[in-house]
């Protein structure tokens, strides 16, 4: 089997070392010419809760030759266009592309390439890119051990190249199939959402956020919206990293306080996960949250719902890749107040 890893920074480094120290080869492909040079003459690294480095093989986009029986999609949602154009000669009529992204990019994918070659998938880890080579597991490894991924097909059929794909994930972490891929994915962009939104949106990680209580309660208003919108749209949210994203929808405001521990649950073998997309305000490139908050945003105004919180998500993570700068935990936080209240009461009575 030829497999290649599509957009191989933080995430992708690690998948792409695993599975080669797994024994199974594979291509890691990246359109960072430094990074791709440093996997080729020093193998990939990984740090922080794993220390190993692994020799790899990687390529830019135009050197790819050949096609793929497997391809990981990893890129960023705001490349899915040319990646897929770069990917698509590269596939046969029985090649498999498994999303692995951030938000829900699968309706794209699959008008692309064909809903015959595309499957759902989520990631259960966090990393982040350190530099040309380097990446960092910011989540514990028991966790990538219990809960790595989830795949599944779009129409939530469990077929036999299902099996094969999980065989190869396996090899980084425990790899799950599920009859209702996009229950996870939605559950998934919940929990892009709150902490990679808020994440981004303060300039800080996980771990800070979980000790504001003003960005907790914030951030619970967050996970609120976005299973309402979901629910609008019939989607049942599926239990992932064994927990039940439905139980944070809120009755009313004075319900924050009973999903705090559950908060702190989840998300404390996190806390050392800085988003991605606070990542890229670092690079000063163009962030996913018109995929993330930005998606439940518009969903949310197409079924009529309210989403204050996401909004504001939204609004100061554009201002700061407008400014081209990473926002002010000190500065932002203030922007989240009582105000937006007014807002969510209409909503619980409606």
């Amino acid at each position: 089997m030829r497999i290649a890893i599509m957009g191989s920074g933080s995430l992708g480094t690690i998948i792409g070392a695993l599975i080669t120290a797994g024994g199974q080869k594979v291509d890691l492909i990246d359109i960072n010419k430094e990074h791709v040079s440093a996997l080729n003459h020093s193998g990939a690294k990984i740090t922080g809760f794993m220390d190993l480095c692994v020799p790899v093989k990687a390529m830019l986009p135009h050197e790819i030759t050949g096609q793929y029986d497997l391809v990981f999609l990893l890129t960023k949602q705001v490349y899915n266009q040319a990646s897929l154009e770069q990917l698509l000669p590269h596939l046969h009529s029985t090649s498999i592309v498994c999303t692995l992204q951030n938000g829900i990019p699968e309706d794209f994918v699959a008008a692309y390439i064909g809903h015959e070659r595309t499957i759902g998938g989520v990631v259960g880890f966090g990393a982040t890119w350190l530099g040309p080579g380097v990446s960092e597991l910011a989540t514990e490894t028991r966790i990538l051990k219990k809960y790595a991924f989830d795949i599944g097909e779009l129409d939530g059929s469990i077929t036999p190249r299902l099996k094969e794909v999980k065989r190869i994930l396996d090899l980084v972490g425990h790899c799950d199939i599920s009859s209702n891929i996009m229950g996870i994915k939605w559950a998934k962009l919940l929990m892009n959402a709150t902490f990679s939104g808020m994440s981004a949106a303060l300039g800080c990680c996980f771990g800070k956020v979980l000790a504001s209580d003003p960005a907790m309660v914030s951030l619970a208003y967050i996970a609120d919206e976005t299973i309402k919108v979901a629910h609008a749209y019939g989607i049942k949210l599926e239990r992932i990293q064994g927990k039940d994203m439905k139980v944070l929808e809120l009755q009313d405001e004075n319900d924050i306080s009973n999903k705090m521990d559950f908060y702190q649950e989840v998300w404390g073998p996190h806390s050392n996960t800085k988003a991605s997309m606070l990542q890229d305000l670092e690079k000063k490139r163009k962030t996913e949250i018109d995929f993330i908050n930005g998606f439940i945003c518009r969903k949310g105004r197409e079924a009529g719902i309210k989403t204050p919180y996401n909004d504001l998500v939204v609004k100061l993570v554009k201002e700061a890749e407008k400014k081209g700068s990473s926002p002010r935990f000190t500065d932002n936080i203030k922007h989240f107040n009582p105000n937006l209240l007014s807002m969510r009461k209409m909503s619980f009575k409606e």
